[in-house]
């Protein structure tokens, strides 16, 4: 399922990254690589605050849709 289905407070693992080589590479900066396990801090209207390793990072829905998590 895409990110943006996951609930607030719900910790889920990354399985799969897609989108152009660029945005899979940016989001690995950020600690977004499969097999991680990111927590859902908040959702607001779809934009999402995580929790992924010792950070919170914000995304637009827009990304989190592109970050499919079981």
């Amino acid at each position: 399922m895409p990110l943006t289905m996951a609930k607030a407070g719900e910790t889920v693992t990354i399985q799969k990254i897609t989108g152009k080589d660029e945005v899979r590479l940016h989001l690995a900066e950020l600690g977004f690589v499969v097999g991680e396990t990111i927590t859902v801090v908040s959702e607001i209207s779809g934009n999402l605050i995580l929790q992924v390793k010792d950070a919170r990072i914000a995304l637009d829905k827009s990304m989190a849709m592109r970050i499919m998590v079981a």
